[in-house]
């Protein structure tokens, strides 16, 4: 009697173990990749707006050889540094200046220059992060 009360969990966590379990159709966030790097086009040209208001920031429209997927990208400076050809990258950062974090954007090229996208775009009426 002994040996079977010991033998029948065993082979029960043996079949248990060894069955097959399929795979659910949702991923939890922390499988998925995140892609934190999207090519968006070439640079053409920019043009930049002055604020409306006293504190308002200055904003530089970016146009690129992707216009008609993205539209012109809002980012905030006075000027570009972009050239142009440039290869250019929407970036997002995960920040966590405190407790809580915020995913932030930024508009680069393969080298050094980069600005801050606003994270909405007015001309599409999105927000940046649907690009993604």
């Amino acid at each position: 009697m002994t040996i079977r009360k010991v033998l029948f969990p065993f082979i029960l966590f043996l079949v248990a173990s060894c069955g097959t379990s399929s795979k659910t159709a949702t991923e939890p966030d922390e499988d998925r990749l995140y892609v934190t790097r999207m090519y968006i086009g070439d640079y053409q040209d920019y043009r930049h707006t002055a604020p409306a208001r006293f504190g308002d920031p200055h904003l530089i429209w970016i146009k690129t050889s992707r216009d008609s997927t993205f539209g012109k990208i809002s980012a905030y400076s006075k000027e570009c540094g972009f050239r142009e050809g440039d290869r250019l990258y929407l970036r997002r950062q995960y920040v966590t200046p405190g407790i809580y974090g915020y995913w932030m954007y930024q508009i680069e090229n393969d080298s050094s220059v980069f600005y801050r996208v606003c994270e909405y775009q007015n001309d599409r009426k999105v927000l940046v992060q649907s690009w993604y």
